[in-house]
């Protein structure tokens, strides 16, 4: 028996990442309703919400978020959703991400921590009035 992960797997798998990454939110949730994991990660430790939140897709991410994904699950490199979308300024994927629990002082750096390197003032307020 191989360790190999199977080909169809994996592709499979690199299409829903995909979707999340596009923001593709109807495609991605059709997978996850019909049963894969809402916390699913790649490689790197990326979740699907990680994705989503990185490239900028508020309603993938509140959709992952209503279907049991975590808010703060954070990658290999230390890092939670909310701090990728803070490092790329993506306000209303922030907002999205608080509304879901997400804590701006998790992970490293801390979405705080990166909203003041990049002088992002508006996600430091978001934050200061959590």
């Amino acid at each position: 028996m191989s360790d190999a992960p199977d080909p169809e797997v994996v592709e499979l798998a690199t299409r829903i990442f995909d979707l999340a990454r596009q923001g593709r939110t109807g495609e991605l949730v059709a997978y996850v309703d019909a049963g894969v994991p809402a916390d699913l990660t790649n490689d790197r430790g990326d979740s699907l919400v990680m994705l989503a939140a990185y490239h900028g897709h508020a309603d993938a991410v509140r959709a992952l978020l209503a279907r049991g994904a975590q808010a703060d699950r954070i990658n290999d490199r230390g890092q939670t959703p909310i701090a990728g979308a803070a490092f790329k300024g993506e306000a209303e994927v922030v907002k999205a991400l608080l509304e879901g629990g997400a804590d701006p002082s998790a992970g490293t750096p801390s979405a705080v921590e990166t909203a003041r390197m990049f002088a992002r003032a508006e996600l430091l307020e978001l934050f200061e009035a959590r």
